[in-house]
């Protein structure tokens, strides 16, 4: 038998999308993240889901259709995030997948906020300024509990 990835136990794009989509109302209401998107477009939950279903072993159509690593990073470049805005967008993302359904067990919900965690982590560190990332990187691929290696100015 095949093991899913984590897309497809997740549900998949529907799923992914269900999530970002009330995810980013939540983040409009919270004072702490507001600031942070403010500016942000319609389209950011769907383009948000479809980095986490490239991410979590789904279809690379945001590496085909919006250009992959490099731009992600440059959304989060110079935002200046903050070590509490960080971690509030870590917990309000893991409430709403409970409240969407997302899958509960413990092996999912580990692999899930472990790479929440480590991809938060990685923005928060390339928002600052003078921050020097690479200008190109794969788009990380995250399953059942494999961590890559921290790589500063990765």
């Amino acid at each position: 038998m095949a093991v899913p990835t984590l897309y497809e136990w997740a549900g998949g794009a529907g799923a992914l999308e269900r999530l970002t989509a009330r995810f980013y109302v939540k983040v409009k209401a919270d004072p702490l993240l507001e600031p942070l998107f403010a500016a942000m477009p319609d389209d950011h939950p769907k383009h948000v889901a479809m980095w986490l279903g490239e991410v979590f072993g789904g279809p690379a159509a945001y590496s085909t259709e919006l250009g992959g690593y490099t731009r992600m990073l440059r959304h989060h470049l110079n935002l200046r995030i903050r070590p509490e805005q960080r971690t509030r967008w870590v917990v309000l993302l893991a409430e709403t997948a409970d409240e969407v359904g997302l899958p509960d067990d413990p092996e999912f919900r580990s692999a899930f906020v472990a790479y929440l965690e480590w991809g938060s982590r990685i923005a928060l560190a390339n928002s600052q300024p003078g921050a020097t990332p690479p200008e190109t990187a794969p788009v990380p691929h995250w399953g059942w509990g494999e961590a890559p290696p921290y790589q500063p100015g990765s």
